[in-house]
């Protein structure tokens, strides 16, 4: 039986935008599509979406729709155009429990039972300062309740992995809602802290396959429009200087006074000192050398994404550009970097390595021998139509041993493991045919490593869906 390393601490999960599983007025689930349920309930929430689009103006405001969480996704999931595929929280919650004393609320369990693991579910579609104040109101609760439980947890304190857009969450709680007394570090996982091209790109091109209305409803959200880049990221006219989105007038898709408010969100964040006075350390977790859009052209009514700003490509994790990936004026240990995809972060084997050193004061017990990681990049679609071919590139970098002689090798949920073909120069390229519809995901390792370092998360459609505003 393997050791479980010591926590005294409570421990926080905060999943990203679509990582909660929301439920109506009735107790009906309204939002929990994933693993093989994700591809068949696609359109029928299309068909109900505009139920949960948001009115104007409603601030940092519940809408009073009845709409509430119920807890966090378990398997893989996303929405065509809103965020990227993420594979679901689970796994992430069993290896804590199996590796560390913490421990979740169970059925069994009194409604009142101190535990030290929380998985914190939220409304994604509201503002991230309205999920700020239920996640303190929670942490508040749970804290108290262990802290209470025995004498040697009083002096207890918070810990928050965050993945994604929850990572926004949980800095203005620290920083903004009063967190920062109790909070001892914030682990942050492809949270972009400046902002995402993808939701700028989501909001003015339109989103989802045609017909289901997924547009209008991801307009409405403000958590949406957070998200949005807070740097200078538009091209408006050749030689130009970049400009902000809320610098660009018409900018089709967008609510001009939630940019704004956007705006005001991440400046509030930036000139807290709150973190800093209470010694709260943010350890930011970025994928690095993946094809990233970074900035955009304006072409008419359109943007046309671009991976490289001013000229150069920073890479970041397929969603987050490195820019992006750590808190701008913040203090304290260097990101930790794996070779990962967005989607993938949080079950990253050399990221759960790095959580040993951010969880426990003490080296980890008895975990046996594992491989290195080894670097890759990897490029592939998230989407594809049935009956397409799935086309992966992969790069081993140069400074890499053996780089251009590694066997690439690929392989999609219950396939075959097939070599990618060799281009030189460390290229690799790999043709996957005959994917059934669903999401999948595709596995890609080095030969040379003899382990899986890298997951692609694809979903085929239906063949003749298509795609559209």
């Amino acid at each position: 039986m393997t050791s479980r390393s010591p926590v005294h601490d409570l421990v926080v999960v905060v999943p990203g935008i679509l990582g909660s599983r929301l439920a109506d007025a009735d107790g009906n689930e309204v939002w929990g599509l994933s693993g093989p349920a994700l591809l068949r309930g696609i359109r029928t929430f299309g068909r109900s979406v505009k139920g949960l689009a948001l009115p104007p103006d409603l601030g940092d405001e519940h809408p009073g729709d009845g709409v509430s969480p119920l807890g966090q996704m378990r398997d893989l999931h996303g929405l065509l155009g809103i965020g990227t595929l993420v594979d679901g929280y689970d796994g992430l919650l069993d290896w804590l429990e199996r590796h560390f004393t913490l421990r979740r609320r169970r059925v069994t369990d009194e409604a009142d039972a101190p535990v030290n693991l929380i998985a914190f579910a939220y409304d994604w579609r509201l503002s991230c300062r309205y999920n700020a104040g239920r996640l303190a109101g929670r942490v508040a609760e749970e804290l108290g309740r262990w802290r209470a439980s025995a004498p040697e947890r009083a002096g207890a304190r918070v810990v928050l992995v965050c993945h994604s857009m929850g990572g926004l969450v949980a800095r203005h709680y620290v920083e903004r809602g009063g967190g920062a007394e109790t909070t001892r570090r914030v682990i942050t996982l492809g949270t972009p802290y400046r902002g995402s091209l993808d939701a700028l790109l989501y909001l003015v091109n339109g989103v989802g396959p045609a017909g289901i209305g997924l547009t209008a409803f991801a307009r409405s959200l403000p958590s949406l429009h957070q998200l949005v880049p807070d740097y200078a990221a538009l091209i408006t006219a050749p030689g130009e200087p970049l400009h902000y989105a809320r610098e660009v007038t018409g900018l089709p898709g967008t609510d001009a006074a939630l940019l704004k408010d956007a705006a005001r969100f991440h400046e509030a964040l930036r000139e807290s000192g709150a973190g800093a006075a209470y010694g709260v350390e943010y350890l930011p977790v970025s994928g690095v050398r993946q094809p990233t859009p970074t900035t955009a052209e304006v072409r008419g009514e359109r943007l046309t994404g671009l991976l490289t700003i001013n000229g150069t490509d920073e890479g970041g994790d397929g969603r987050v550009p490195r820019l992006s990936s750590a808190p701008v004026g913040v203090a304290g240990r260097p990101a930790y970097t794996p070779w990962e995809k967005h989607g993938s972060l949080q079950n990253n084997t050399a990221l759960r390595q790095a959580l040993y050193g951010w969880l426990i004061p003490d080296p980890p017990v008895h975990r046996g021998p594992e491989a290195p990681d080894v670097p890759l990049v990897v490029d592939a679609p998230d989407v594809i139509t049935g009956g397409e071919a799935y086309e992966l590139r992969a790069t081993v970098p140069p400074h890499i041993p053996g780089h251009d002689r590694a066997a690439v090798l690929v392989a999609a949920d219950g396939g075959p493991v097939r070599t990618a073909a060799n281009l030189g120069g460390g290229r690799y390229a790999a043709r996957l045919t005959g994917l059934p519809a669903g999401p999948h995901r595709v596995r890609v390792s080095t030969g040379n490593a003899g382990h899986v370092v890298m997951t692609a998360l694809v979903l085929v459609l239906e063949g003749g869906a298509g795609d559209g505003a």
